[in-house]
C-alpha cells in the first residue's frame, strides 16, 4: 500500500465524489502507469493524478544524480494526458500533481522546486493546453484537513483506511476533551 496514493484515492471517492477509482493504472500504449485515477460519471470528469511523497528532500527526482523535476514530470504527465484524451476524450479532464513537500529555494540557488513547478506547468500548458493543478504544500495540507472534516461527521465504519485514521483521531480528540471537562468539574 502506498499511502500517498491512498490518500488521494479516498480524497477523490469521498470528498470529490468519485464513483470509480484505480491506483497504478497502467497504460501500455505509452508504457507507464497512472497513480491515481478517478471518473465522476455525474459531472463526466476524469482526474488524472501524479503522487510524490518525497518528505526529506522535498519534489526531487534525480537522473545521474543530477535533479530531473522537470523532464521526469513533463514526461510523466504527457503520458498520462495523451491517454486521458484518448480513453477519456468526452470527460472534463483535471490533472493533479500531489506532493506536500515543495522546498523553497534560496534566491541564488541553481536548483528550486518551485521554479520546476512553474516550468512543467509551462511546458504541459503550451504542449496539450492544461493547467496542470499542484497540490502541494499549504494545499495539500488543507485537503487532507477537508478529509479529516469529513471523517468526523461520519459515524459508520469508513472503508478507506486514511479517512478511518482521520476518524479515529477525531473521535479520540473529541472524547480525551470531554473527559478533561468532566475531570475540571
Amino acid at each position: 500500500m502506498n499511502v500517498g496514493e491512498e490518500l488521494v484515492s479516498s480524497y477523490l471517492e469521498y470528498i470529490k465524489g468519485c464513483e470509480f477509482i484505480q491506483k497504478n493504472l497502467y497504460t501500455p500504449e505509452v508504457q507507464g502507469e497512472i497513480d491515481v485515477v478517478g471518473l465522476d460519471l455525474h459531472s463526466r470528469t476524469v482526474y488524472v493524478c501524479e503522487v510524490a511523497i518525497h518528505l526529506q528532500t522535498g519534489l526531487q527526482y534525480t537522473k545521474d544524480n543530477r535533479p530531473n523535476n522537470v523532464n521526469k514530470l513533463v514526461e510523466k504527465f504527457s503520458k498520462d494526458i495523451e491517454y486521458a484524451n484518448k480513453y477519456f476524450n468526452d470527460y472534463t479532464k483535471v490533472f493533479m500533481l500531489w506532493t506536500p513537500v515543495v522546498k523553497k529555494a534560496k534566491e541564488d540557488a541553481k536548483n528550486d522546486q518551485e521554479r520546476d513547478l512553474e516550468e512543467i506547468k509551462k511546458q504541459l500548458r503550451i504542449k496539450y493546453n492544461i493547467d496542470l493543478v499542484l497540490v502541494i504544500n499549504e494545499e495539500f495540507f488543507r485537503c487532507m484537513n477537508e478529509m479529516r472534516e469529513y471523517a468526523s461527521k461520519q459515524t459508520e465504519d469508513i472503508k478507506s483506511l486514511v479517512l478511518r485514521l482521520f476518524q479515529i483521531e477525531e473521535c479520540t480528540k473529541r472524547n480525551i476533551g470531554k473527559r478533561e471537562k468532566q475531570t475540571k468539574k
